[in-house]
């Protein structure tokens, strides 16, 4: 029997899985993580552009019905007028917005 508790050395498969773990940690945190959340924001991203561009049909899709039926009494021509007035006044705003191009040499 002893006297005391017995002081044992560290395992040296405790030790390496130790270090493997640190290491694989250290691995997760600068290689992984960056390119998951790279990934999580292109792919939100892209279902977000999707999910807009749906709502934005569906929208210009109801306005010009209830223009039609409501507003012109069935005379599409004029919804169709307002409709490309609209987006031709926008384009135009858009397109002032613009940075303006160096000219080439």
């Amino acid at each position: 029997m002893s006297d005391g508790p017995e002081q044992h050395e560290p395992d040296v498969v405790d030790t390496l899985f130790t270090y493997f773990d640190r290491f694989m940690d250290n691995v997760h945190d600068r290689v992984m993580r960056p390119i998951t959340l790279i990934g999580r924001f292109v792919a939100y991203g892209f279902i977000l552009l999707l999910l807009g561009l749906v709502i934005v049909s569906a929208l210009v899709i109801a306005i010009v019905r209830v223009s039609t039926v409501y507003l012109f009494a069935h005379h599409v021509w004029i919804t169709y007028l307002a409709v490309a007035a609209i987006s031709i006044t926008t384009g135009l705003l858009i397109w002032r917005k613009r940075p303006p191009v160096s000219p080439r040499k």
